[in-house]
């Protein structure tokens, strides 16, 4: 009889790399939501900082707000919650840069760069949990604007075509901040990122028609990828959009898909190649 131990197979064992991949980004994506559920405080900031701003912006400054086409503060709020949807979407990319140098400063990153886990999971699993928080954020705010009076108007395929819009945006922008996150020194500088984010939303057609504003401004809101993406969904829910007959506000359909896919082109590779360099 052999004393000869035979070694126990790992579970998964002869599974091909692309396995591995999904199981090991499947787990840091639990990972990530674990911190959501045994720390609510994130999930309150998060989805409730949507809702103050719908009530802020549709109630406080509805009132003296002009919508396309004329109307009152009901027109306005029908006009304004795309733009809401959409501006909940672009500031994501800051709550993804403060997540990632949180990690990279207490040195989680580098522990999972040091276990036998697929290099890849790190960046997609962050991807994946914020794809799901922004559902989240999607429901909660989608519920309150229509608690609120709005409507989506433009049937269900419209309504599905512009969610899938707004979580194509935050989708690419969500690399936009891991190759942020990578790049800052710490999380207090993650909070500077505001100053970027808050000219990028406000310079767009999130609250008003680029034709209101001055010329070289209006044209630069125009073009602002934000604009393409809310004069879509509002096109698709079948709200006022307000066009002022310009190529790029003609075609925002198109642009909603274009925008979100060159992001993701320059940023990906940035985010893969800067995660890659960490340590070196």
């Amino acid at each position: 009889m052999s004393g000869t131990v035979q070694p126990v197979p790992r579970p998964g064992a002869g599974r091909g790399r692309a396995y591995w991949a999904v199981a090991d980004c499947l787990n840091v994506v639990r990972r990530h939501l674990t911190h959501y559920q045994r720390k609510p405080v994130y999930i309150a900031w998060q989805l409730g900082f949507p809702i103050l701003s719908v009530l802020l912006y549709g109630y406080v400054f509805g009132g003296a707000m002009k919508p396309p086409g004329g109307g009152g503060a009901a027109d306005y709020r029908d006009f304004l919650m795309p733009g809401m949807f959409v501006m909940t979407m672009a500031f994501g990319f800051i709550n993804t840069a403060t997540a990632v140098v949180t990690d990279a400063s207490k040195g989680v990153i580098d522990r999972f760069r040091s276990m036998p886990m697929a290099p890849s999971a790190v960046v997609t699993g962050r991807g994946v949990t914020d794809v799901i928080i922004a559902c989240a954020e999607l429901t909660i705010l989608a519920s309150t604007a229509f608690a609120m009076g709005w409507r989506a108007d433009g049937g269900f395929a419209g309504t599905v075509g512009a969610f899938g819009l707004l979580l194509l945006l935050r989708y690419a922008l969500t690399w936009v901040g891991i190759w942020l996150g990578l790049l800052v020194p710490n999380p207090e500088a993650a909070g500077g990122l505001f100053a970027v984010a808050f000219p990028l939303t406000m310079i767009s057609s999130v609250f008003v028609q680029p034709a209101t504003m001055p010329g070289w401004l209006g044209t630069i809101a125009a073009w602002n990828p934000i604009s393409s993406t809310a004069a879509a969904t509002r096109e698709l829910f079948g709200n006022p959009v307000g066009s002022d007959g310009s190529w790029i506000q003609d075609n925002a359909p198109l642009m909603a898909v274009v925008w979100p896919l060159v992001l993701t082109a320059v940023f990906l590779p940035l985010a893969v190649r800067r995660f890659q360099r960490l340590g070196r």
